[in-house]
């Protein structure tokens, strides 16, 4: 189901709690809103969509990658980066790290482990931010 885009600053900056597989429709909800946005949007967070669960969605070409209770375990390639958001008006400037290595859950909530670099690298960190409530 394509789910409104939260833009509440309050409900946004809150810490989003480890999803389970109970959270499977959030999944779904995810993929569907980033489907209807996708002109104009390249990742999504659950909370975007009014759901406090640590569960991004990054756009890949014609597929979308779901990653579940992501964490950035290494880090190198330090930049300052301009970002838009769908929860924000306007840009932003923020840091980002070129190269990222995350430990995350796949749909089926299988452990994997996987290294992202450049745009995916940046969308991923920015996803995660949300997860972690903090706003570009």
């Amino acid at each position: 189901m394509v789910r409104p885009i939260m833009r509440d600053m309050l409900f946004l900056s809150q810490a989003s709690t480890p999803a389970t597989p109970s959270d499977a429709a959030v999944i779904t909800d995810l993929k569907d809103t980033l489907r209807a946005h996708a002109e104009g949007c390249v990742g999504m967070a659950a909370n975007m969509i009014g759901v406090h669960r640590r569960i991004i969605i990054v756009a890949m070409g014609p597929t979308a990658l779901v990653l579940v209770n992501p964490v950035i375990t290494e880090k190198r390639g330090l930049y300052e980066a301009e970002e838009g958001c769908l929860s924000l008006s306007g840009t932003r400037r923020t840091k980002r790290y070129r190269d990222i290595e995350v430990t995350y859950q796949d749909e089926a909530f299988q452990p994997r482990r996987q290294a992202f670099s450049g745009f995916a690298a940046q969308i991923i960190q920015h996803e995660i931010d949300h997860c972690d409530g903090k706003l570009i």
